[in-house]
């Protein structure tokens, strides 16, 4: 199992939260997805060897948000 955070710009509401928590905890291997909303991160646990760290920031831009 491993923990990320993603740096995501652009969520402001509680829809955002609700948007990329989500699609991304519908991902295979996601454990858990927090969004840090004032700080503007991600937190994912997931594992590895189901889900890359490049289709979490996929799902998380395919909602309309930049990972940086």
């Amino acid at each position: 199992m491993e923990t990320k955070t993603f740096k995501v710009e652009g969520m402001s509401c509680q829809h955002c939260v609700n948007a990329v928590e989500g699609s991304v905890g519908n991902l295979q291997g996601v454990q858990h997805v927090k969004v840090l909303l004032d700080k503007g991160e991600v937190e994912v646990s997931f594992e590895k060897d189901k889900v890359s760290n490049e289709e979490i920031v996929e799902t998380i831009e395919e909602q309309g948000y930049d990972v940086v």
